[in-house]
């Protein structure tokens, strides 16, 4: 799946961790897991190639299918 550029909706590059670039809008974004159900920022767990995320807010383990991602401009780029 292709990470869409929130602005303009074209496809942004990945760059480096949770960075992606859109060359239309020449901005960054950070991407951001949040929770189906509270829709709360998921901590990312990694480890020996496996992807779990964690809801903090109560509502444990998420799988990967049901999370939202969503993309906030980087400030720092």
């Amino acid at each position: 799946m292709d990470a869409l550029c929130p602005h303009c909706h074209r496809a942004m590059l990945w760059k480096l961790g949770n960075t992606f670039y859109c060359e239309g809008c020449r901005k960054a974004y950070q991407q951001i897991a949040l929770c189906p159900d509270c829709n709360k920022p998921l901590e990312k767990m990694q480890a020996c190639g496996a992807v779990d995320y964690f809801c903090q807010h109560g509502h444990g383990l998420i799988s990967k299918k049901r999370i939202t991602l969503q993309y906030v401009e980087d400030k720092l780029s």
